[in-house]
């Protein structure tokens, strides 16, 4: 067997929802071999993934199994440490978005893995997504100036609430959710983002005075587009309108059009789109439209494990096609600073020039 052939032993650290998902998907693909798994405390496991040993120290795990691949899905705050220590120790790394809490931190990650030699793939989902791929291929073809409208607000309660008041000791909705959406954003304008502005409100006691579980940012491109992006977390967070995605340009627009009945806090509908609908400007003599809007309906959809069996099929291609990661690293920096521009300018009360 050619070293190419041989599996890639991975080692996973944190076994929240995303950290099971990627494992199993690691479980599921002969290109991978889990070594072990890394989790603070005891969790409870799919049937398929009880039979890894589970080790409380990432830094102990990785120098005695001596991993190829670390994929770190912990919480935002040791992303940056980990995936530095990963690759000192000359392994590939995936990380789970945000890529670190900081600017100057991922560029410390994107250095280490330039350094190195190694790979570096930012767990951004949608970049995967055949529905996402088409609607970006869509809005290119349009031609900026654009206008970003997105959101994603979750109504959540029980666990997945404890899981958002969890998420929110370190990173606020939208700098959690936004580089998602932001990274959308870069990759249909190659536009430089030059302005932030954010407002964000705590409408819990349950969220630390200094943390705010519902956030709107607005981001300005020097080609004239601009953008915003919403997110909300927690029980008084309202259903209606809680997924946006749409993009407009003089010559049209592109929209995501949801379920009527889709619920916020199940996981598949943030990343099922539905129908993709295409409307162009163009008029006609009388001033009427010259054609209807055109429905793509996008059959087949992946759910959030198939995503994430993509996400890590693209990893397994990285390593063993030698691709090249440059623009996917940079826009990883470039969708964080400005969601973390978006963060200051809410504690600020001030825009953010980058």
């Amino acid at each position: 067997m050619s070293s190419s052939d041989k599996p890639v032993r991975v080692l996973v650290a944190g076994l929240g929802n995303m950290g099971r998902s990627h494992a199993l998907a690691y479980h599921n693909d002969p290109g991978f071999e889990i070594v072990g798994l890394v989790n603070r405390s005891e969790v409870t496991l799919p049937e398929e993934l009880q039979g890894y040993m589970i080790h409380p120290s990432f830094p102990e795990a990785l120098a005695a199994l001596k991993p190829d691949l670390c994929s770190i899905c912990t919480y935002s705050d040791s992303h940056a440490d980990y995936a530095v220590m990963a690759f000192e120790a000359g392994c590939h790394v995936f990380v789970e978005k945000p890529l670190a809490t900081t600017v100057a931190d991922a560029e410390r990650v994107v250095a280490a893995a330039k350094a190195a030699g190694r790979k570096l793939v930012i767990g951004y989902i949608l970049r995967h997504h055949p529905s996402w791929m088409r609607l970006i291929e869509e809005a290119r073809k349009l031609g900026p100036p654009y206008v970003f409208r997105m959101n994603l607000n979750q109504q959540s309660s029980g666990p997945t609430w404890e899981t958002h008041k969890a998420l929110m000791q370190t990173t606020s909705p939208i700098v959690d959710c936004g580089v998602h959406y932001v990274d959308v954003m870069c990759q249909i304008t190659d536009a430089k983002p030059v302005q932030v502005r954010g407002m964000g409100l705590r409408l819990s006691d349950e969220v630390a005075p200094d943390m705010y579980n519902y956030g709107h940012l607005q981001v300005m491109f020097d080609d004239g587009s601009v953008g915003w992006y919403e997110a909300g977390w927690g029980p008084m967070i309202s259903e209606t309108a809680f997924f946006v995605k749409d993009v407009m340009s003089p010559k049209g627009s592109v929209s995501i059009v949801m379920d009527p009945n889709a619920k916020s806090d199940d996981i598949d509908t943030h990343t099922k789109t539905s129908v993709i609908r295409l409307h162009t400007a163009e008029t006609g003599p009388d001033g009427k439209f010259l054609r209807p809007d055109e429905d793509l309906a996008m059959a087949g959809e992946p759910g959030h494990q198939d995503l994430c069996d993509l996400e890590q099929a693209y990893v397994l291609k990285a390593i063993r096609e030698d691709i090249d990661l440059d623009r996917h690293m940079d826009d990883a920096v470039q969708s964080l600073r400005i969601c973390l521009a978006a963060d200051q300018s809410v504690r600020t009360g001030a825009p953010v020039i980058l």
